[in-house]
């Protein structure tokens, strides 16, 4: 415990510097205003303002990209409570219960146990994080070649079965994303592959152009001709405080969702997501009134709002332990630390405290920053959705020209951004789901290097994967999931024969 504190009080002493502080301040208020815009959310904000982070040292970059992170997240919950508007997937739950409360002159102290139940679960998550993540670094430091193949094999499938949509086309995007990460230089070998002859292209796709496409440019496209949302009166401050019986009743789903958020976060896919939804069953179902919830029961607010912002939290501890996104925000955000020239993975700790602890304790400080700005600032916020899309997603486009292009200077980028966005709208418009792309293309050099080391370590004996024990495990699993999924469609057409006979 006494090792921890020291970490803590070495994190704390970057995160309390004054350029990292003011950059997680501009990363919780920037976060805040992509989460009340309906439709962006904090995966597309993030793979929009990556490119303006790339120029600021490591840590701060990171910081500040954590900050918009969280800070969407709980800005999603200002439009769902005021306008029944979800500004993020997440926040769906919140419209049910949050706008109710609002339509009964109580949308002041629905913004604040919004407000209360993110800082809890946010801060006893990060604590969390800061005892799990090492530990899981130290174990994981023994992992060779052959047991990241099966954990990122093992990965790959988690996150095709946990995703949105069909299983199949998800799989169908990682492998995708695999095959983007191929193009370029072979690591082993120094030969160009799949570069069509294009000198650019030797050094790979940028993660950068290809994410800001598949996100935000894509997110633009399919936004093109929307009506702008309705004006909304923001509540005053002196109308904020919940009552004494809200603050009560509140509490236990705070709690409760808070341990529920954290522990679901840890699993790969749309954690913060699933989170809120099962956090909101949980309370109905736990609930000697159930029949209060979606009429505006202050439970069914702060529960999944607390379940939402602890799976956020821990969604960084496979990012941070072993180097693995537990989803496409994660995926973004490992991105810009290898851009950065980080090796993400269980080193990362050991060799780079600086970064880790501070990252760690400018949560700390962003939580408390998120709850002391946005209440006071929530008419600002709100101001946003005033601003016509016309105006607004042509200023955004222009960004993202200006950030892509000013990383490497090179056309070739911009192209593989206009490409990628569309691309990225017509597979959404296709019900495809472009995130296991992203995450697949930033797994495939680890994969492939892992692969080929570990195939060259036993000299192309593939039973290597299977001597070891822990490799053997974690393919076993990869190979159950398989099956499984396999299974359960020809065990529903086999379900659905008999109860035809049986009529």
């Amino acid at each position: 415990m006494s090792a921890i504190l020291h970490d803590l009080a070495l994190g704390f002493s970057v995160a309390l510097t004054p350029s990292v502080l003011i950059y997680s301040l501009v990363g919780c208020i920037v976060g805040t205003l992509v989460g009340v815009l309906p439709g962006l959310g904090p995966l597309a904000g993030i793979s929009l303002l990556l490119p303006m982070t790339l120029g600021l040292p490591p840590t701060t970059a990171i910081v500040m990209l954590a900050g918009i992170y969280y800070g969407a997240m709980y800005g999603g919950s200002t439009t769902s409570i005021l306008m029944r508007i979800p500004g993020e997937s997440a926040s769906v739950v919140t419209c049910l219960d949050g706008y109710e409360m609002a339509r009964k002159g109580r949308a002041g102290p629905a913004l604040a146990i919004a407000a209360i139940g993110s800082f809890v679960a946010g801060t006893i998550s990060v604590v969390a994080l800061s005892l799990v993540a090492p530990q899981i670094a130290r174990y994981a430091l023994n992992f060779g070649p052959a047991e990241y193949v099966g954990l990122l094999t093992l990965a790959l499938l988690l996150l095709a079965q946990l995703g949105s949509g069909s299983k199949v086309r998800s799989l169908v995007m990682s492998l995708l994303g695999l095959a983007l990460g191929m193009i370029g230089i072979d690591p082993l070998t120094g030969y160009a592959r799949f570069t069509l002859g294009i000198p650019a292209l030797a050094d790979g796709l940028g993660i950068v152009p290809l994410a800001v496409g598949l996100f935000g440019i894509s997110e633009i496209l399919l936004s093109a001709g929307t009506r702008n949302v309705p004006k909304v009166a923001a509540p005053r401050l002196r109308d904020l405080y919940p009552s004494r019986a809200e603050l009560s009743a509140s509490t236990m789903p705070c709690l409760r969702g808070t341990v529920l958020g954290f522990v679901i976060g840890l699993i790969p896919g749309s954690a913060h997501i699933i989170s809120s939804f099962i956090s909101y069953a949980l309370e109905r179902k736990l609930s000697r009134t159930p029949e209060r919830f979606g009429k505006g029961a202050v439970e069914g607010l702060a529960g999944p709002e607390s379940a939402n912002n602890a799976a956020a939290v821990s969604a960084f501890v496979p990012m941070l332990a072993l180097g693995l996104p537990a989803g496409a925000i994660p995926a973004v955000m490992l991105a810009a630390l290898m851009a950065h020239g980080i090796s993400p993975g269980p080193r990362l700790i050991q060799e780079q405290p600086q970064l880790y602890w501070g990252f760690v304790a400018s949560m700390y400080v962003g939580n408390l920053v998120l709850l002391l700005l946005n209440l006071p600032l929530v008419s600002l916020f709100v101001s946003v959705l005033r601003i016509p899309y016309a105006i607004l997603y042509p200023i955004v486009t222009t960004m993202c020209v200006v950030g892509v292009y000013s990383i490497s200077s090179s056309v070739t980028d911009l192209w593989i951004m206009f490409a990628a966005g569309i691309a990225g709208y017509f597979l959404r418009r296709a019900n495809y789901d472009v995130a296991p792309v992203v995450l697949g293309f930033v797994l495939a050099p680890m994969f492939e290097v892992s692969l080929r080391q570990a195939l060259t370590i036993s000299s192309g004996s593939l039973w290597i994967f299977i001597e070891r024990p822990i490799a053997a495990t974690l393919l076993g699993t990869a190979f159950v999931l398989v099956l499984l999924s396999l299974w359960m469609p020809i065990s529903r057409r086999l379900e659905l024969r008999r109860t035809k006979a049986g009529d």
